[in-house]
């Protein structure tokens, strides 16, 4: 009598795909000689400043407290297309908290069925959206950076970023939105400093784990998200505390 075919238990199933998109990941980034995702950037010293959440709180302390973080900030051009041509842009933000929290959002409208979609432009100043949502203890958030009209200008190309943050102090308005409610602003980000280009390829964001107390990313795309940035590091050698610190590569 043959012994019974013994199938792979789900969690195994899950770790070996895991490891396969890490590894597939790692294999394209050093391909690409640089991040897998959004490898054209500048990063920047900045400051994050929480007002606090307007209407029914998040649950999420870090944000619904008024505080004042030191950042790091990094603006980049998905597809790596040249000068001021249309692409799909992108910001990481760290905030220097107890922990640190790293939010990336990319270029998207703020109507609620757009802030779920990834959608390229030419201008640095406009909305920007996690796309996917977060959840908290009581429901699916949106985080989102937002134009402020009394900011300067910071044009169309990573150039022109650099150079609206030596000749002024750029800012962008910190939101969170619900599924279908419109953007609650809670707080600001100050763009200072440029960093050196060494700086900006030692640093590495970590969007699923780096996140605060009472927030997670769940769901598919967060799990898919998770694994090709782990490869992406793992192909450059960094860690998910890589750069950003304080502005000081570590």
């Amino acid at each position: 009598m043959s012994a019974p075919t013994v199938r792979p238990s789900a969690p195994g199933a899950a770790a070996r795909a895991a490891a396969a998109v890490r590894r597939a990941s790692a294999v394209l980034a050093r391909l690409r000689r640089a991040r897998l995702f959004h490898p054209d950037g500048r990063s920047f010293t900045g400051e994050v400043t929480i007002w606090g959440t307007p209407g029914p709180p998040t649950g999420v302390a870090l944000l619904d407290q008024p505080g004042r973080y030191p950042a790091t900030i990094r603006f980049s051009k998905g597809l790596s297309t040249p000068g001021s041509w249309p692409d799909v842009l992108g910001l990481a933000v760290r905030l220097h908290a107890a922990g640190p929290f790293d939010l990336l959002v990319g270029s998207s409208a703020a109507p609620p069925l757009l802030r779920a979609m990834s959608l390229p432009r030419r201008r640095f100043a406009g909305t920007y959206s996690t796309v996917t949502p977060l959840r908290t203890a009581r429901r699916r958030v949106w985080l989102g950076l937002l134009a402020d009209p009394e900011s300067p200008d910071l044009g169309r190309s990573l150039a022109q970023v650099a150079t609206a943050a030596r000749t002024g102090e750029p800012r962008l308005v910190l939101a969170v939105a619900s599924a279908v409610g419109p953007w609650r602003p809670l707080g600001e980000v100050s763009v200072g400093d440029q960093l050196s280009a060494r700086q900006d390829a030692a640093l590495a964001f970590d969007p699923i784990g780096n996140v605060p107390a009472g927030l997670r990313a769940t769901g598919p795309l967060a799990w898919l998200r998770d694994q090709t940035y782990r490869g992406s590091r793992a192909a450059r050698g960094a860690s998910a505390q890589s750069g950003g610190s304080l502005g000081v590569t570590v």
